[in-house]
This record gives C-alpha cells, sequence and structure tokens, in this order.
C-alpha cells in the first residue's frame, strides 16, 4: 500500500423524505489506502451503501468532500466499479453477452481482442463452461460470478462492493469469499471497499474493519485486522485472533445495533 486512493473528509449525507429530513451520515473521516481491502460495518441505516455511493461519483455529500487519486468526485467516477446488492442481468442476453455489456457501454466492444476478453473473465471468475448459458439456467452464486466478472472486464482500479454475497447461503458464502480472496491477490494491486452486514466476512476478508455508528452515523473505530496473509476463508475462523477480534467488534457494534432497531 503507498497511500489514499480515496478519501472521505467529513462528510455528511441528508436525505429529504415526506416525513422530513433524515441525516445519515453526520461527519465521516475515512481514507482508503492504494491496494488494501476495506470493510465497512454498522447498523442498518447508517450510510454503509451512502458512502459507496458518494465514492462513485453518483449522489454528493451533502457537506464535506470525497477525493479519488487526490482529485475530488465531482460526476461519475468511471476508474472505479460497482458490484451491487442485486445482479441485474439482462434475462435474455447469454453469459458472454451480459459480460460483453460492458464493453459495449463504454464503446470496446468491437475491438478485436473482445472477445478474449471476455473469454479470459470467464475463465477468471470460474466460469468456463457457462458462456451460453441464460441467467435463469445459473444458480445464485454462479449469478454473482457473472455480475463480478461484468466488473472485472474493464479493469477498474477499485471495486466498491455493496453486500454482494448477503443474499446467498453460509456455505456458498463462504466459495465465494475464497474466490473474491484469490481473485484480489491475483488482481495486481486493486483496492477493494466491501460494504457488509456480516461481521465474520468483514474480519476474514479485510486489511482493516470501519465500524460506523448508528444514525446519525460517524465512524466509531477503524480496526487493523492483522491475521497474516494469504487467508483462507475458511479456516481463518479457527485462528484465536479472528475470534478476539470478531468479539472486539461485536462489543462496539452491538449497542448502535440495538438502538438502531428501536428507531
Amino acid at each position: 500500500m503507498s497511500g489514499p486512493i480515496l478519501v472521505f473528509e467529513h462528510v455528511a449525507k441528508t436525505f429529504t423524505k415526506r416525513s422530513g429530513t433524515v441525516t445519515a451520515l453526520a461527519d465521516a473521516d475515512i481514507e482508503v489506502q492504494k491496494g488494501e481491502f476495506l470493510s465497512i460495518v454498522g447498523p442498518s441505516g447508517c450510510g454503509k451503501s451512502t458512502l459507496l455511493n458518494m465514492a462513485a461519483g453518483l449522489m454528493p455529500p451533502s457537506t464535506g468532500r470525497v477525493f479519488y487519486d487526490g482529485k475530488e468526485v465531482k460526476e461519475v467516477n468511471t476508474r472505479v466499479g460497482y458490484v451491487t446488492q442485486r445482479d441485474n442481468l439482462i434475462p435474455w442476453r447469454k453469459v458472454a453477452d451480459n459480460i460483453r455489456i460492458a464493453l459495449e457501454i463504454r464503446g470496446t466492444a468491437g475491438k478485436g481482442d473482445a472477445g478474449d476478453q471476455v473469454a479470459a473473465v470467464i475463465e477468471k471468475v470460474g466460469l468456463s463452461g457457462f458462456e451460453n448459458h441464460f441467467p435463469a439456467e445459473l444458480s445464485g452464486g454462479m449469478r454473482k460470478r457473472v455480475t463480478l466478472a461484468r466488473t472485472l472486464i474493464y479493469d477498474p482500479e477499485t471495486l466498491l462492493m455493496d453486500e454482494p454475497f448477503g443474499a446467498l447461503d453460509a456455505q456458498l458464502k463462504l466459495v465465494l469469499q475464497e474466490d473474491l480472496l484469490r481473485l484480489w491477490t491475483d488482481g495486481e494491486g486493486k483496492t477493494i471497499v466491501f460494504v457488509t452486514h456480516d461481521l465474520s466476512e468483514a474480519v476474514a476478508l479485510s486489511d482493516r474493519v470501519v465500524v460506523l455508528s448508528s444514525r446519525p452515523s460517524k465512524v466509531k473505530v477503524i480496526r487493523t485486522i492483522d491475521i497474516p496473509r494469504p487467508r483462507d476463508a475458511f479456516a481463518v475462523r479457527f485462528d484465536p485472533r479472528f475470534t478476539q477480534l470478531s468479539h472486539e467488534l461485536w462489543d462496539l457494534m452491538q449497542e448502535d445495533i440495538m438502538r438502531g432497531e428501536d428507531m
């Protein structure tokens, strides 16, 4: 890691609804180092996804500023890839064509090596042999792999991931967590900002974990996950340090989670 690639500087975000104004984020200061895997956890409604949306340039902060690679984010940030909770695959397009759409949007699908790019990323995410399947013919995990491949194909510097495995069963989540660790390790220094409600997932995958308080949210703590790499997404859960860190972070989160349920 060689310095911050993404910086949230005194960021606040207020939304106006029929019932009045809601402050999701009150004052967030976060620096994401280039090449790190950083997870964000906290109660529902505390602004985790809002931070990703601001980093992607999809919404401005109400106050404060967001910087990417030293420049303030004031429009759509084309240097990041965004993996959302829903896969949003086009049902009438086969796997290869769903992945190719990212190149079509960028106007590069007609280049001679586009087919090779699609084939390479399909192999990278473990979907070889499923190129001509429609989304309805795929399992939930495979659909997530297609979504990730569609993001990876244009080689973004940073991946913003908003609960990408949240709807999957426990066993499948472990498989995809392991795949993500492998892709990140082989990804030539990509940065990942990962939002999750699963504390064990955050500890297993991350270099650091940001814990947000209940709304109006502030950064409660940023904890370094000092478990050696490389890690196995399953085996790391038997490491005593994993247990210690998970308990420590849970103790910090528990009061805010209960408060959030009462709001």
